[in-house]
């Protein structure tokens, strides 16, 4: 069985459309569980509709208050909800038909070549999309100057590959997510570090969801290799330095509930990434190269190894 994850708040205006496209998928084999984060819109309200309609296939809760964020829901979830594959689902995207269908048989060839008990996440590339369905770019992955071939350790740590909504993964790493962390940037960041750290990672470069671009996103696709975004980030160093702060800080709290589980080999990655912050600038440059811990993507690298220089 697979288990897909919604969480949801205030998505009136397309969850509807997502839902129908679940519903369309050629792989119908799975439970859709839906958490609500105290809409207060019309959300759960269709939500609730779609339950009625479809028992049993579709199970929603709701909060009695708000949480904060939509990390926070998901973080939850994936930890009350284990199954042999668990899969995340965002309220404003449309699956594409096959996606379900063509994951499982992906992550299905990993487990066979590393064994059911290798904790093993899968993403998938997306398509860019305005609120009309109108594409903006094909390829996530090209848009975004990201390579899903690079997924080892000292890359998770310091940036994230993942779009939740395009993950799926197997039991053995649905088990390693047993508590809510003291700090965490974004649920499938930590989902992401989580596989870095103790398993495998696979990735279909081609897109099997069409992922809405819009004001209410909480976070979004980049044209990374643009001028503008280039320009943007050489001149918002300071917000560039928060968010690698934040990065520090997740691993920080990674370490504090796996750090027992770690090898020690990846116990001095996490730990001397985590004390960046902390080191002289000449240490941190030193700690960088040796550990290879570098952002990929031009703007991305220029910009931390600026803020290295300079913090």
């Amino acid at each position: 069985m697979i288990s897909i994850l919604l969480a949801t708040y205030n998505g009136e205006k397309y969850i509807a459309e997502l839902l129908e496209s679940l519903l369309s998928q050629t792989y119908q084999d799975f439970i859709l569980y839906i958490h609500d984060d105290k809409s207060t819109d019309n959300t759960y309200k269709i939500i609730s509709g779609y339950v009625q309609k479809y028992p049993g296939k579709i199970i929603s809760t709701q909060n009695e208050e708000n949480a904060g964020g939509s990390k926070h829901n998901f973080i939850k979830m994936m930890i009350d909800h284990k199954d042999d594959y668990v899969m995340l689902c965002d309220q404003d995207d449309i699956w594409l038909p096959d996606k379900i269908n063509k994951s499982l048989a992906k992550i299905k060839d990993m487990e066979k070549e590393h064994g059911v008990s290798t904790p093993i996440l899968l993403y998938t590339n997306l398509t860019v999309v305005r609120d009309n369905l109108e594409v903006i770019a094909y390829s996530y992955e090209k848009m975004s100057n990201k390579n899903f071939d690079k997924n080892s350790l000292n890359f998770a740590v310091a940036m994230n590959n993942v779009a939740g909504c395009t993950a799926m993964y197997n039991r053995a790493l649905s088990d390693l997510i047993q508590a809510v962390p003291e700090y965490f940037v974004m649920h499938d960041w930590w989902l992401y570090l989580t596989a870095a750290a103790f398993g495998k990672i696979g990735a279909i470069h081609y897109p099997t969801v069409l992922y809405r671009q819009h004001k209410s996103n909480e976070s979004g696709a980049k044209r990374v290799l643009s001028p503008r975004y280039i320009y943007y980030v050489l001149t918002h160093l300071k917000k560039m330095s928060s968010m690698i702060d934040d990065s520090y800080m997740q691993s920080e709290a990674f370490l504090k509930i796996y750090g027992d589980k770690l090898t020690a080999e990846n116990t001095e990655l996490i730990g001397a990434y985590a004390s960046l912050r902390n080191l002289s600038k000449r240490k941190k440059i030193k700690t960088v190269k040796k550990y290879k811990i570098y952002m990929h993507g031009f703007a991305r690298r220029s910009a931390q190894m600026m803020i290295l220089f300079i913090s």
